[in-house]
């Protein structure tokens, strides 16, 4: 789903949720590996600093859960 309004970190973040499949609305542990993806497609837009480390290690956390 692309939408053109949006700038390519926020498509980026959107098209992360949605390529997670549908099933992980059942269990958590998938919201879990949904909520990773997307900080990782976030981080990966902010390039090296705090923010992108700090987006990295909270989605690590939950995919370590």
């Amino acid at each position: 789903m692309k939408m053109t309004d949006l700038s390519p970190a926020a498509q980026a973040v959107l098209d992360a949720f949605l390529d997670t499949p549908l099933r992980s609305f059942v269990c958590s542990v998938h919201r879990r590996d949904q909520i990773a993806a997307v900080l990782r497609a976030a981080s990966a837009h902010l390039g090296i600093c705090n923010a992108s480390e700090e987006l990295i290690r909270i989605a690590e956390e939950l995919e370590g859960q």
